[in-house]
């Protein structure tokens, strides 16, 4: 009966981490470093939409996710919007989970994933032009939808 107990929570809240408060968080405050382990400079990313995947390796519904966010990333290649999936396991789990899949994602590290209040995995951010959250959710989504396919152009097209 408590593994039933368990096994209905996690369908009901994904792969679920800590939680924390979260809506006021802007990419400045994001702390990333590369596979090599060098901060990611989050200013090269001004004036482009900037769409964050938090996944892990032993998430299902992350790696559920992936195949409609490369199709996103590939809808959207022209566009001026940058994908980036971002993990807070080892940069060695993340770098052989990149050597094993077929996605051409720009893997990162998330270092303070705790203090951004993720309340489950997978969960996606999408900034602004202006680094503003504009859109969060927690769980999986189809990326390749209609709806978000138009939810992505009309944070691309959103002029204050």
């Amino acid at each position: 009966m408590r593994r039933l107990s368990f096994l209905l929570l996690l369908v009901v809240f994904g792969c679920s981490t800590s939680q924390k408060e979260s809506g006021a968080i802007e990419l400045a405050d994001l702390r990333l470093t590369d596979l090599a382990g060098s901060p990611v400079d989050l200013d090269q990313y001004k004036n482009k939409t900037v769409l964050v995947n938090v996944w892990a390796t032993w998430c299902r519904p992350c790696l559920q996710e992936m195949p409609t966010l490369a199709g996103a990333q590939a809808t959207f290649s022209n566009e001026p919007i940058v994908f980036l999936f971002a993990s807070n396991e080892t940069l060695k789990q993340i770098e052989g989970f990149k050597q094993r899949q077929k996605f051409d994602f720009n893997y990162l590290h998330l270092n303070n994933q705790e203090e951004l209040g993720i309340l489950a995995l997978p969960t996606t951010f999408i900034f602004n032009k202006e680094g503003e959250l504009k859109f969060s959710e927690a769980g999986y989504r189809n990326w390749v939808s209609d709806e978000s396919t138009q939810l992505i152009s009309s944070i691309l097209n959103d002029t204050k």
